[in-house]
């Protein structure tokens, strides 16, 4: 049910220009990261978004789970403030044929759905996307699951932890000899998350070629993303060099294996990475470094050569960069234009003008008074700009509201003189 004691979720700014996406209805039944990530990348941009949330009971809270990740203000995470900004809140209990009809009819007038539930679920539920789009012939649904809808694993329980894994980035974040470790970040489902928008948009592009008499809206279709997939999608060369070499790549730290030199280095006050990897950036870095010799020295003009000498030429920047304090490294490549650059913290980010010039943190204010910062919107749109128009929703707060305006358009339907 809606918050009677909550207003709703009002305009935080103006938005000066039609949105990208201003128009687009999506329907959002996803729930912690993979999903409603994608949900967000949409909202940012005008779409309008209406979160499905299964209401409190025996079991819990009710709502969205991401509501009670990490750390809460009075109840709820401040990180809802960033994944389910620019969304509305419509609680309705899936379990029930009266909820499930529901959640139908307003698909019905959607453009997007967005699930990311256990592949067979939403069928069980008797809104498969055969039945769907019969309803709704230009339906897109983005579903998002671990192993994808097809496949011997597609029933397998999928996290992104297990999909980090499986898609090999897990194996190559270690140090050599060393237990992998996770970037400390659901990377897996943000990664599903960006190609689940990307398939949307894409979707909508070819939606938009086949409108005809018989389909007006044109034709949509299904959008599956496995995370495990989109992992992989990322891995680079890792596959080609298998096929090609038999070359199983191995984990290397913070060095970035065949291409040199790039890496992390010590300071007297702390660490910087270098990317000093190009031809004339290596010219310059060792230079800058006072080390001429490497500078002119032939076998290492190209990146194979430096790759044979990786170890001789890290150990001369690391004792360069070990004398030197970290503001120090850094003013002196940046002169020399060489990519480098701190490790930073949440408090470095906070403290950058950087990404302050750039609205890369941007407040928002909770339902009940409290300002978080939470990260801008990308990418940049230089005329049809992401906007932050709402604040994360309570649970259920547009319920009456958005059922309101649907009962409206089922009337004018049935009655178009009257609409």
């Amino acid at each position: 049910m809606s918050s009677g004691s909550n207003p709703p979720s009002q305009d935080t700014t103006t938005v000066p220009t039609p949105q990208a996406l201003a128009g687009l209805r999506v329907i959002e039944l996803g729930q912690l990261i993979a999903g409603p990530f994608a949900g967000k990348t949409l909202a940012d941009f005008g779409a309008e978004v209406i979160k499905v949330e299964p209401p409190p009971n025996d079991d819990g809270p009710g709502g969205d789970p991401l509501r009670q990740w990490r750390m809460l203000h009075n109840g709820t995470s401040v990180w809802w403030q960033v994944q389910s900004r620019n969304k509305r809140s419509v609680v309705l209990d899936l379990r029930t044929p009266e909820g499930r009809e529901t959640v139908a009819r307003l698909i019905d007038e959607a453009d997007v759905l967005i699930e990311n539930f256990k592949p067979g679920t939403m069928e069980k539920w008797g809104l498969g996307y055969e039945r769907l789009s019969a309803r709704n012939p230009g339906l897109i649904m983005l579903r998002i699951s671990g192993y994808g809808q097809t496949g011997p694993y597609r029933e397998r329980p999928g996290f992104a932890v297990v999909a980090e894994a499986m898609g090999g980035m897990r194996h190559l974040n270690a140090e050599p000899g060393r237990v992998p470790v996770r970037a400390g970040v659901s990377l897996g489902d943000t990664l599903a998350g960006l190609h689940g928008a990307i398939g949307i948009l894409l979707a909508l592009q070819a939606r938009h070629h086949s409108i005809s008499a018989e389909a007006p809206k044109g034709r949509g279709q299904v959008v599956d993303v496995a995370l495990y997939e989109a992992v992989f999608n990322c891995m680079e060369s890792l596959l080609p060099e298998y096929s090609a070499f038999g070359a199983v790549r191995q984990p290397a730290g913070s060095a970035l294996p065949g291409i040199a030199p790039s890496n992390a280095y010590p300071c007297a006050d702390g660490m910087v990475v270098i990317g000093g990897n190009g031809d004339s950036i290596f010219k310059r870095l060792m230079i800058a470094i006072g080390r001429d010799d490497l500078a002119t020295d032939a076998e290492l003009a190209t990146n194979p050569g430096r790759v044979k000498r990786v170890a001789e030429i890290d150990a001369a920047i690391g004792a360069w960069t070990g004398t030197r304090a970290v503001t120090q490294v850094v003013d002196v490549l940046n002169a020399a234009s060489v990519p480098v650059g701190r490790i930073y913290t949440a408090q470095d980010i906070a403290e950058d003008p950087h990404y302050r010039a750039r609205d890369m943190i941007l407040p928002v204010t909770t339902h009940d008074g409290l300002t978080v910062e939470v990260p801008g919107i990308v990418p940049k749109l230089s005329r049809t700009p992401g906007v932050i128009q709402r604040r994360g929703p309570t649970l259920g707060e547009d319920t009456e509201a958005v059922l309101a305006q649907l009962q409206e358009q089922l009337q004018a339907k049935a009655d178009p003189d009257r609409a």
